[in-house]
């Protein structure tokens, strides 16, 4: 079924009983082509795009929970790429372009708001190194303005521009940026993908990666054994742990990233909004929630909640980014299962095992790269070549000490 306004109109007048489901509930077959591990957003738009655009239909998504039970439905839904670096600029503007087009892509509304993504700096130095970050931006063709302090001021005249340690100087502005409504996006690529012929097998767990000959086999799963003739794996968080199972030690750490939604208010903030004293992000949703985040719980962890700690100390920013928090309510919050790979970059390529591809390391980027990682990894699975704006974020790069550092941290994985 497509989705318009006449099916909608078509639906009221038979009192909505013919609406069908958006995917099916298969039943796994014995073999398939590809089985991609992971039912979040990577993996849904690998299988959408290898479907799409490659032609690769006999694909299976295992998803050991349901569709956008993990990061794809817990993230703050910010989309941008307003990035620095070779390795990270073009791939990123390549997935804001796919983000751009989504909707009618996949036939479904996923809520695409182009609101505009604003940084603040907060020193001269700070300032210097935004002005790098976009003339970076337009050296790459993507547009980048700087604002100064009265600038931002008539954009958002409710931030504290006179703090004693942290005033607002400026900010770096990118109009392309927004949000997306993250669990529409899970629900538009497992739609379009089932679409095509991909079975999206829920609440199947992988206990077991089968080799004969070094050469991967299939999966054992709490489903019974599935053969494929490759593997890949979009595991996110979990990544470390079903690597194992093909004793593969990946240059990965997991660890949980919060996020925060507040009761509904009216609108009063119009972009998304970055805060440079300290890891803080802001956004509206359209249902009138504040939803912010900020840095990750610094332990390794893969439970999908935070602690105490990290509450207060993003209620610490907020406030003192934006006063007028302290009046709202905070409604809820959850925690998502963060691959935060040494050097703050994902990995998108082929193993040391043959027929097994890996995608991972995502960190805070994840949901951004959305349809460019996906787009990718479908390429290197089909072609078995690296797509050419995913050619630095080989798994190798450690190796050969080309590392993708946009933050500056080091190999430090918990400071991305």
């Amino acid at each position: 079924m497509r989705y318009s306004a006449y099916s909608i109109f078509k639906q009221a007048l038979s009192g909505n009983r013919l609406w069908t489901p958006a995917w099916r509930e298969p039943e796994p077959k014995p073999h398939y082509d590809v089985i991609i591990v992971g039912g979040g957003g990577h993996g849904l738009s690998t299988a959408y795009y290898l479907a799409k655009e490659f032609g690769i239909t006999n694909v299976a998504v295992v998803e050991k929970g349901y569709i956008g039970s993990g990061n794809v439905g817990r993230n703050t839904t910010i989309i941008r790429s307003n990035y620095l670096l070779e390795g990270n600029n073009p791939f990123y503007e390549f997935s804001l372009k796919l983000w751009e087009g989504i909707e009618k892509d996949f036939n479904y509304n996923a809520m695409v708001s182009q609101r505009g993504i604003i940084n603040l700096f907060h020193s001269d130095g700070q300032r210097d190194e935004y002005a790098r970050r976009g003339n970076g931006m337009r050296m790459h063709g993507v547009y980048a303005e700087l604002l100064d302090r009265e600038q931002v001021r008539r954009m958002m005249p409710y931030l504290n521009f006179d703090h004693a340690r942290f005033p607002i100087m400026g900010g770096l502005y990118q109009k392309r940026g927004g949000t997306v409504r993250h669990d529409a996006v899970a629900w538009g690529y497992a739609r379009g993908a089932d679409q095509r012929g991909v079975d999206i097998i829920q609440h199947c767990e992988v206990t077991g990666i089968r080799r004969e000959n070094g050469v991967v086999t299939g999966v054992e799963t709490t489903k019974g054994f599935i053969g494929c003739n490759k593997l890949a794996l979009a595991a996110a968080g979990n990544t470390t742990t079903v690597g194992r199972m093909a004793d593969l030690e990946l240059p990965i750490e997991t660890h949980v990233l919060q996020a925060f939604v507040s009761e509904g208010l009216k609108p009063v903030i119009d972009h998304v909004i970055t805060y440079g004293a300290g890891h803080f992000y802001i956004s509206q949703s359209d249902k009138g929630g504040l939803v912010f985040g900020a840095e990750i719980d610094f332990y390794s962890s893969y439970a999908q909640r935070g602690n105490l700690q990290t509450v207060e100390h993003t209620m610490e920013e907020g406030v003192s980014l934006i006063p007028g928090l302290s009046r709202a309510k905070v409604l809820r919050s959850w925690g998502g299962v963060m691959d935060m790979s040494m050097d703050g970059s994902p990995i998108i390529d082929r193993t040391p095992v043959d027929n097994l591809y890996l995608n991972c390391g995502w960190c805070y980027g994840g949901f951004k790269a959305t349809p460019a990682s996906g787009f990718c990894f479908a390429h290197l699975i089909a072609r078995n070549e690296t797509h050419h704006v995913s050619r630095f974020m080989r798994l190798d790069r450690f190796e050969r000490g080309y590392t993708i550092d946009e933050a500056g941290k080091g190999p430090q994985p918990n400071l991305h």
